[in-house]
């Protein structure tokens, strides 16, 4: 059925369908964990993977809209982590105001990183952006681990972490924030701004010549993707109450990377279910101990070989569509207007 032929849902129908959609989805996660439906250590579980679905879309905006290869995300994440878990544990507000404001701060900071990083960096392609976004993300670990010895008071408390941070991090406020940083993407994507980063990633070129200014589009696209990677970090700090430097080595650049890619680049679908999958099977195999890895990566290899373009390629679902396919066509009309 040709797409002349169907009727179309509006706009904001749709945004409302897929928003009731949300709500319903919320509302039940909420009565499932909090009538113990949902354990302690699964709703842990789930947390983790929203938080991890934030750093995946938002890693797909530099990779797959925008055509880029960074590998500094795990920094713009413990920028955001840090800033966020400072700001609560000095001013001592663990309300949803304090959580509001420490989240806002994470993302502020983390952008404020993303533009000082992307303008120099962004001058640069391929294995060269790789390096130097890389040598960023190890930058950030080795300022976090040493800066209390050069500053003269405790700030980041070093390699021993930063600790007592308030636990805020639950179901509802994270999947809020998946929901809002997937629409807000979106939105931004299917703008005239988003359809100049796709012309970037196909051709830069070919964009510069048509006027779009190449320089403001890559850097609006890694400070986006900066600003959500520090808004996970801000959540992970309260999720996990204890922050070290360690937990954002160069692996987790590589872990956030490759969800996107088995996912496929340019597929905010995709990196959603990748997230899914890859943050639930290590927790979920832990009954085989030592063998849980080799099936992580076995996956990780068949997926690469059989479906090199990632699990969705550069698809995106759109439940709007599939409920137009059910609605009845405009044949009659089309016959009146002489077009079959």
């Amino acid at each position: 059925m040709s797409r002349l032929n169907q009727k179309r849902i509006p706009t904001p129908l749709r945004y409302l369908i897929n928003g009731g959609l949300f709500v319903l989805f919320l509302l039940v996660g909420q009565i499932l964990i909090g009538n113990g439906i949902i354990s302690a250590y699964y709703s842990k579980i789930i947390v983790k993977i929203g938080i991890y679905i934030i750093l995946a879309v938002s890693l797909n905006v530099a990779t797959g809209y925008l055509g880029q290869l960074p590998l500094g995300h795990a920094g713009f994440m413990a920028v955001g982590a840090y800033a966020s878990a400072i700001f609560m544990t000095r001013t001592g507000l663990t309300s949803q105001l304090g959580f509001a404001g420490g989240i806002l701060i994470g993302g502020v900071v983390a952008a404020i990183f993303g533009i000082i990083i992307g303008i120099p960096a962004l001058r640069l392609k391929g294995d060269y952006l790789a390096i130097i976004t890389l040598g960023f993300g190890e930058i950030i670990r080795v300022i976090l681990t040493n800066i209390d010895s050069l500053l003269g008071f405790e700030l980041t408390y070093g390699a021993a972490g930063l600790k007592q941070i308030p636990k805020t991090t639950n179901f509802l406020n994270t999947f809020i924030l998946v929901g809002i940083t997937c629409f807000v993407i979106h939105a931004i994507m299917k703008s005239r701004h988003g359809r100049a980063i796709y012309s970037i990633r196909e051709n830069e070129i070919a964009a510069e010549s048509t006027g779009i200014n190449t320089t403001y589009y890559k850097t609006l696209g890694f400070v986006l993707s900066a600003f959500f990677a520090g808004v996970a970090g801000a959540l992970y700090g309260g999720y996990l109450g204890l922050l070290k430097p360690d937990n954002f080595k160069f692996m987790t650049s590589i872990e956030i990377l490759v969800m996107v890619v088995l996912g496929g680049m340019g597929s905010m679908m995709g990196s959603v279910i990748s997230a899914t999958v890859l943050t639930a099977l290590p927790e979920l195999l832990r009954v085989f101990s030592d063998w849980r890895m080799i099936a992580y990566s076995l996956l990780l290899i068949i997926v690469m070989i059989f479906k090199p373009s990632g699990l969705m390629g550069q698809y995106d679902f759109s439940l709007s569509r599939c409920i137009e396919k059910l609605l009845p066509t405009n044949r009659k009309k089309l016959r009146k207007g002489g077009q079959e």
